[in-house]
């Protein structure tokens, strides 16, 4: 392997395999790991060192010098810029195998547990077009590429309003975005319509640095029920938010529900802010199998709907029910995976941080008729007392979903205590997962694990894993 700059940057470098979160691995002259982002395993490539430790470095491709020969033309105009769908070059068999090997790895390494063997990862039917929610930031900065820069030659670029998402890591950079793949029409249509409309009006973009503007944030949502919801976050109202939710209801007659929202503070969440219902229904409505879902502009729901109920149905699997068991739904969000198995559970108990998805996942129950789930607002070890069990029975079946920095030890040890026969474990970050595991060993083996994608072209991966009392 030659060197370049003695110091930092590496020729001739070969990934060998992937790593996990979309590195892949090479190996230094003096057998020392390198983990390498933005390239494929294949390629031979010139490596910026950015970390070197001891035992290992870390870097990130500045020029591909030979491809690998599994790599395959990427369908959007904007991969390599937006930073959405950083797989797009990996044809989707190659990419499920990899996300495979991660949770293996992950649980095997970090986990250092016995495990079974592990069944082979549900890929997803649809890899475009599978996304029912997208958020579009304005901008008054364009992100510009490393190219474009370069061409200027130094001199001033006065930088375009952008619609699009933020470029990876910049919080008032935005790529503009003319066509995206994530979600089905007619998302593109109402994104272009706006743009067009605020270019021919005039209209301001938001500039985050400055806090002055006024188009912020459009959020977007497209569910399997053909019903669209739209959501038009604007800094202060003035009568040309109205000529856009017209032109868009008379130029794009899908959307059901069209809404929007005065957002003057200094962030874009909205939790806390009045969405108000312009046109149509204040919510869509969403299945998976026959139960029937609220999803309002505020709501939580899984990202993905068709591998979302191909999740829960692999979560209801494992959780084995009969009909009399008390099923316990711990970070349960809107109610969705205690609802899906409700039919099997005698008695449902979710309980979730959150006080807003508590009420949502209320509402989701009563659309179901379902009266054996109950729903708390809280925290678990809070919540889980002598008392509660006496109350409401002890669970007979544990699933929990937590968020990617995994269960709080608190929680774990909660659950040690609790002792249910039967454990759940949802996660989106085998890493944080394999960590819990370990932890839980002391009482529970693993007895299933299930990986599932839910995010094609994305390094992120689900992962289901059934737990038993030993």
């Amino acid at each position: 392997m030659g060197r370049k700059n003695k110091k930092t940057i590496l020729s001739g470098v070969r990934l060998e395999k992937y790593a996990a979160e979309g590195k892949s691995i090479a190996h230094l002259e003096d057998g020392k790991t390198l983990l390498v982002e933005g390239g494929v395993p294949g390629d031979v490539a010139q490596v910026l060192v950015l970390k070197n430790k001891k035992s290992y470095a870390e870097g990130k491709v500045m020029k591909i010098e030979e491809l690998s020969a599994v790599r395959e033309t990427p369908f959007c105009d904007h991969f390599g810029v937006c930073g959405g769908c950083k797989w797009q070059m990996l044809p989707y068999n190659k990419q499920i195998e990899y996300k495979q090997q991660q949770v293996a790895d992950q649980l095997r390494r970090i986990g250092n547990i016995e495990l079974p063997e592990m069944e082979t990862i549900c890929g997803s039917n649809e890899t475009r077009f599978y996304r029912n929610k997208l958020e579009f930031t304005f901008s008054t900065q364009q992100y510009l590429t490393q190219e474009a820069l370069d061409r200027a030659q130094g001199e001033v670029i006065e930088r375009k309003p952008a619609l699009g998402f933020h470029a990876p890591g910049m919080f008032d950079k935005v790529v503009d975005i003319e066509t995206c793949y994530l979600q089905p029409d007619p998302s593109n249509k109402i994104k272009n319509w706006v743009r067009k409309l605020a270019e021919e009006h005039d209209l301001p973009y938001y500039d985050f640095k400055k806090q002055e503007g006024w188009l912020r944030t459009m959020v977007v949502r497209v569910a399997t029920t053909k019903e669209v919801m739209v959501n038009l976050v604007v800094h202060h109202e003035r009568p040309e938010l109205f000529m856009i939710l017209d032109t868009l209801l008379a130029e794009v007659p899908e959307i059901t529900s069209l809404n929007y929202t005065i957002n003057p503070k200094k962030n874009d969440t909205i939790y806390d802010l009045q969405v108000v219902n312009y046109h149509g229904k204040a919510y869509i409505e969403e299945y998976l199998e026959s139960f029937r879902f609220k999803i309002s502009p505020k709501s939580f729901f899984q990202t993905n709907t068709k591998q979302a109920e191909r999740l829960y149905q692999i979560t209801r699997d494992f959780a084995g029910l009969t009909g009399s068991e008390v099923l316990y739904d711990l970070y349960c969000g809107t109610g969705s995976i205690g609802i899906f198995c409700s039919k099997g559970a005698k008695r449902v108990i979710g309980i979730e941080a959150v006080a807003d998805a508590i009420e949502d996942a209320k509402i989701n129950a009563a659309w179901n008729n379902l009266e054996h789930c109950d729903f708390y607002a809280g925290d678990v070890s809070d919540i889980a007392t002598d008392a509660f069990f006496e109350q409401h029975g002890r669970p007979d079946v544990i699933i929990t979903d937590p968020p990617r920095a995994g269960m709080h030890e608190k929680l774990i040890q909660q659950l040690l205590r609790m002792r249910a026969p039967r454990v759940v474990y949802v996660s989106c970050n085998p890493a944080t997962q394999a960590r819990d595991l370990q932890l839980l060993d002391e009482a529970y083996a693993v007895i299933k694990i299930q990986p599932v994608d839910m995010f094609p072209h994305t390094h992120h991966i689900e992962n289901v894993v059934l737990l038993e009392l030993k």
